[in-house]
């Protein structure tokens, strides 16, 4: 009898684990799915006020119209999404926590790796949720807010000294990883 228990364990095991890793895979494809969903959002409204209002003018797309975005896309698919970072500019809001900044950290060596940050994601359990994060690339366009401080307007630095004053993103270069996208769903 134990030796039947035994090899019925080791049958059904692999098709349990197989489930479980479905599931996960299943969580890791949705979790993607509206990670992606806010970036091009943004850039396509951040583009829309760069042409009405110049590029100061659009630092409050970034600031106020990113996060009703974010909220918008929670609301719809259950997902909580912000975007963190390791160079805060808005401390009120991007905050990365242990687990965004390990995976942020992660993000960087792998970088300066010579990895791809266009490539680079992690999902996982963690507790009772699912958490994931994908790598924020910067764009050329980003430079105009995020790249080297000697280099920025003074319009746009004004504009920005203005909306964060404890700014610390600035200094990128294209092709960095400014940070990363957040999302995360109870199980």
């Amino acid at each position: 009898m134990k030796t039947l228990l035994i090899a019925a364990a080791a049958f059904i095991t692999p098709f349990i684990s197989t489930l479980a890793n479905a599931g996960d895979d299943a969580l890791l494809g949705e979790a993607r799915n509206v990670a992606t969903t806010l970036p091009p959002k943004l850039l396509a409204s951040l583009q829309e006020e760069i042409k009405k209002s110049g590029l100061e003018g659009a630092i409050p797309v970034c600031k106020d119209m990113a996060p009703k975005m974010a909220g918008e896309i929670s609301k719809q698919t259950g997902w909580k999404i912000k975007r963190v970072s390791l160079k805060v500019r808005n401390d009120a809001r991007a905050i990365p926590d242990e687990w965004e900044k390990s995976a942020l950290e992660d993000f960087d060596k792998r970088a300066a790796a010579g990895e791809s940050p266009a490539q680079m994601e992690k999902g996982e359990k963690v507790g009772s949720e699912y958490r994931y994060v994908k790598a924020l690339p910067v764009q050329q366009l980003c430079l105009n807010c995020h790249g080297p401080a000697d280099q920025l307007s003074p319009a746009v630095k004004s504009v920005l000294g203005q909306h964060y004053p404890n700014d610390h993103a600035t200094g990128y270069s294209v092709g960095q990883i400014r940070g990363a996208i957040s999302v995360r769903k109870p199980l």
